[in-house]
């Protein structure tokens, strides 16, 4: 896969480190020269250009890219560099990050946005996750397919403990992804029981998440009977 990433800055080649290891094809385009740090990273292509410019991302073959990311420290630029990267050349995914949460709805779908990484909210999202059992927690928005990756902690005395996966009647447009249990990942199939304490990871879309909670919530489900 290549990956073409606006912004070498920490975050930047953060996640260039982290691709080159995975084995993909990476090129950092940055305008500042301080930041091209070939002898850090001699495995990445280096662009020393303005990524919010097109003859930039003519050079830098955007159009050849499976995966472009914005990791600049500025929110404008970002939503710049994914404009271009989905509506000029057609990369088939954009990732941008998201420096300031007041800034957050602006990254979705109609700049060009697949998926748009908050870290002041993953990190709020990763503190309630820490602390909240029976609460649903937004955990990533998914821009394109209008959803969102949450978790909830089942309680002990939730009325599902023990019930078998493929027994419970899900909201529409919801899955259930991921089950995290007594440090181990297990991927759910329908004969799986629910256990008090897992941590169930569900792709959902908005307006299917009060719902969700409130099947999984003791005090909510036992509220409505």
């Amino acid at each position: 896969m290549r990956v073409a990433i606006a912004g070498a800055g920490n975050v930047g080649r953060s996640i260039a480190v982290e691709l080159l290891e995975n084995g993909h094809e990476v090129l950092l385009i940055d305008k500042e020269p301080h930041r091209i740090a070939v002898d850090e990273l001699p495995r990445a292509e280096w662009l020393l250009a303005d990524a919010c410019e097109i003859a930039s991302l003519d050079e830098a073959g955007l159009q050849r890219c499976n995966v472009a990311i914005a990791a600049t420290g500025d929110d404008k630029a970002n939503l710049v560099v994914s404009l271009l990267a989905k509506t000029e050349y057609g990369v088939p995914r954009v990732v941008a990050r998201v420096n300031h949460p007041k800034n957050e709805w602006l990254f979705n779908e109609a700049w060009g946005v697949d998926v748009a990484v908050s870290t002041p909210r993953l990190m709020s999202a990763l503190v309630e996750e820490a602390v909240s059992v029976g609460d649903l927690v937004r955990v990533l928005r998914f821009s394109q397919g209008e959803a969102n990756l949450v978790e909830l902690t089942l309680p002990a005395d939730a009325p599902l403990v023990g019930t078998v996966i493929g027994a419970v009647e899900w909201p529409e447009d919801t899955a259930l992804v991921a089950v995290l249990r007594g440090g181990r990942v297990v991927v759910p199939t329908p004969d799986d029981p629910l256990e008090g304490g897992d941590e169930l990871l569900f792709v959902a879309a908005p307006d299917r998440e009060q719902q969700l909670e409130d099947l999984l919530n003791a005090e909510a489900s036992q509220s409505s009977n």
